[in-house]
């Protein structure tokens, strides 16, 4: 090879290089500034194709897209000094990319770091005014806003982005206290249920006795009627018994005795110890039954 070609093999590798340190491009997706030495010079620059001088300006890129900070689960006291654990987690983005890239060095990691600081003090101030029941449920949603709120104008101001939401996602007592807690809960579950069982049962003897009581009146009522109406139709008997004797006492003596023998001779018996002269044998030795 000639030292003609030599030049221009090196002359176009120089020129390449200079080219791919000259041109640089930035994605829908990403944020950029453009530095100087080390100095911001450009800190908003536009998705598109680039120049910029090799060798004296630098970019630095950063995603520019929604971004989760996962806290870790911390301790928090509520009004009462109930503790709670809370964890949580924040969506933010980037808003002033020179402000970001001075708070964090363009260091994402550290950015999360420092927005999970904030995050942790904003709740705990939030949770502090609040009693447990309304940081669980009462007012949960108005304490999610109002952090929101809060920990945008801080981050803007001190890390240069925007806080879109802050969730809490579970909040629990400690596991101490929950122990405590489960045991009180499980003492008061069971007072209430000895109660609930005492006037159960003193219910229960008030019905049985009511029951009792009305069962004994029935059963009088009823052995009175039954005494009544059997009274009568004793009564309705005899009448009736006089009413027919009175009309052929004979009859009624006649089959009177008839009843006699058939019950005498029911048993099977073979012999009667009976005096002769008896009234039994009154219509055996005459069908008139004369003496």
């Amino acid at each position: 090879m000639s030292g003609r070609s030599m030049t221009i093999l090196v002359v176009a590798a120089l020129v390449l290089l200079v080219a791919s340190n000259s041109l640089y491009v930035i994605k829908q997706t990403e944020r950029a500034v453009l530095l100087q030495f080390g100095e911001v010079v450009n800190p908003d620059i536009q998705p598109g194709l680039h120049v910029k001088i090799p060798f004296v300006n630098n970019v630095r890129k950063f995603d520019g897209r929604l971004i989760t900070v996962d806290s870790q689960p911390e301790r928090f006291f509520t009004q009462e000094q109930k503790a709670l654990m809370v964890d949580s987690y924040a969506k933010f983005r980037i808003k002033d990319t020179a402000k970001f890239y001075t708070a964090t060095n363009g260091e994402m990691a550290r950015a999360m770091g420092l927005l999970s600081q904030r995050i942790n003090n904003g709740l705990r101030n939030q949770v502090a005014v609040r009693t447990i029941q309304e940081v669980v449920s009462g007012e949960r949603d108005q304490l999610m806003n109002d952090l929101t709120k809060e920990l945008t104008v801080v981050a803007q101001e001190s890390l240069g982005v925007e806080v879109v939401d802050v969730r809490v996602k579970q909040i629990d007592l400690p596991t101490d206290v929950s122990e405590s807690v489960y045991r009180r809960m499980n003492a008061e579950r069971e007072k209430e249920a000895r109660e609930h069982r005492s006037q159960g049962q003193e219910l229960a003897e008030g019905i049985r006795a009511a029951a009792d009581r009305e069962v004994t009146v029935i059963q009088a009522n009823a052995y009175r009627d039954a005494e009544l109406i059997r009274g009568e139709g004793d009564a309705l008997a005899t009448a009736t018994y006089a009413e027919a004797f009175n009309q052929d006492p004979e009859f009624y003596s006649f089959t009177r005795s008839l009843r006699a023998y058939q019950q005498s001779f029911k048993s099977g018996g073979d012999m009667m110890l009976i005096k002769p002269d008896s009234e039994f044998f009154r219509y055996l030795k005459n069908s008139r039954g004369e003496k």
